[in-house]
């Protein structure tokens, strides 16, 4: 079965190779590991070792692991910190992060570069964060006896792990010395492996970023003028097929106004939201002039939107008609807004969470858009109801930090 995994592992990078001849991305992912290794090791000369490695696939892990790293450099705020990431896009938006002493690509997993790349940063205490397991990392980190955590793991059924052929997959998960899940059902799954010694339900660590953010975020001053008589929808990382089914909405209600910061801000997006939306203003081109007079707002930058979400009275969260599914859904419950996705959203217990409590709608074409919006923007108690138990779910699941962090100090303490 190794060998297998090694074998996908050079298909995918053969893939990427040709996919890079029209995708950016691919494009960015190639550079970026292009001699990383080097690049690695000519950072980490003169830094000091034994410190912290956490590892997200992207941006979306990222900040479910930034609350964990905020607390450890707030606890020790000498301790070296490496962060990587798989993706561009994760890589791309958290390049300058502050918080890490040095922010990569990861090399691919091959035994070569795991057993160089450990040797080199000689972490003393490993995270992933929710998902991505790396056969040759995990078993690198386990010859040298270097203790790797799983933080926000969530697992399902069909998942590898539990099918009758998925030892070479069990194996990986049983080279973490604690796996911290988010649910009750995640840890049962893992028990019926035999994994009941080394997990821990906390919780989600997103929670607490969320709150987080909200608390502690400013306004943004060109959109003060929107009173809560203003019917405004935001809609955050979205995709084409989002955008098309709100835009039908947007040309045959005049009285709302949409924000929409799209997932990709390339100038090709940016052209056709301009196209099918009407009374377009592009965030970058607001004045004094035009800043109240927009039918719709284009955010044409990153890292907005969790701001943006304060000023909606109902919010969409985009990805539910993409393979990719929802986007972060939290973002915009935090505010107590009731929150509307499409129907690829079973990866996300928070959102089957928040459409069984009442405080968010699934949306399955621009009809079920149409009648769900206009009730929320007409009905004030229903949009007050629905807001309040958004709100209050993100509210009561936050604190999971807390519980990782106590795991970490007793292994970093005993470490010391």
């Amino acid at each position: 079965m190794r060998v297998l995994y090694d074998i996908s592992l050079q298909a995918y990078r053969l893939l990427i190779l040709i996919a890079s001849i029209r995708s950016r991305k691919a494009r960015a992912w190639l550079a970026g590991r292009k001699d990383v290794m080097a690049r690695i090791t000519a950072r980490m000369e003169g830094a000091p070792r034994n410190g912290i490695w956490m590892h997200c696939a992207s941006v979306g892990e990222f900040e479910q692991g930034r609350p964990v790293l905020e607390a450890i450099r707030s606890q020790w705020p000498d301790i070296h910190i490496m962060l990587t990431f798989f993706s561009p896009s994760g890589f791309e938006l958290r390049k300058d992060y502050p918080g890490a002493d040095l922010v990569t690509y990861l090399p691919l997993d091959t035994r070569k570069n795991a057993q160089q790349f450990i040797r080199l940063i000689r972490p003393r205490l490993v995270f992933f964060v929710k998902y991505e397991h790396w056969y040759h990392y995990l078993h690198e980190l386990e010859q040298q006896q270097i203790p790797a955590f799983l933080i926000s793991a969530i697992f399902r059924p069909e998942q590898p792990f539990f099918r009758p052929w998925g030892g070479f997959w069990r194996r990986m998960l049983s080279t973490y010395d604690r796996i911290h899940v988010q649910d009750a059902r995640s840890a049962e799954l893992l028990q019926k492996i035999g994994l009941s010694e080394n997990i821990r339900q906390s919780g989600d660590t997103r929670f607490d970023r969320v709150c987080s953010v909200a608390d502690n975020a400013g306004g943004l001053t060109p959109l003060e003028f929107l009173s809560d008589d203003e019917k405004v929808v935001v809609a955050g990382s979205t995709w084409p097929a989002d955008e098309r089914i709100i835009a039908a909405y947007a040309h045959t209600h005049s009285d709302t106004r949409f924000i929409i910061a799209p997932h990709e801000i390339a100038e090709d997006r940016l052209a056709e939201i301009t196209r099918i939306f009407p009374g377009v203003l592009k965030w970058s081109a607001m004045n004094a002039d035009n800043a109240v007079s927009w039918k719709t707002l284009v955010i044409d930058n990153i890292g907005m939107l969790s701001r943006l979400y304060r000023y909606a009275r109902v919010a969409y969260v985009g990805g539910g008609f993409h393979q990719a599914g929802i986007h972060n859904i939290l973002e915009a419950a935090v505010y107590g807004k009731p929150v509307l996705f499409g129907p690829r959203n079973h990866k996300a217990k928070e959102a089957s969470d928040l459409v069984r409590i009442g405080g968010a709608f699934v949306i399955r074409d621009s009809s079920s858009l149409d009648n769900i919006l206009t009730e929320l923007l007409t009905d004030r108690d229903k949009l007050r109801t629905a807001g309040a138990k958004a709100g209050e779910y993100v509210r009561t699941h936050s604190g999971a930090t807390d519980l990782v962090m106590q795991d970490i100090q007793a292994y970093l303490l005993s470490s010391s």
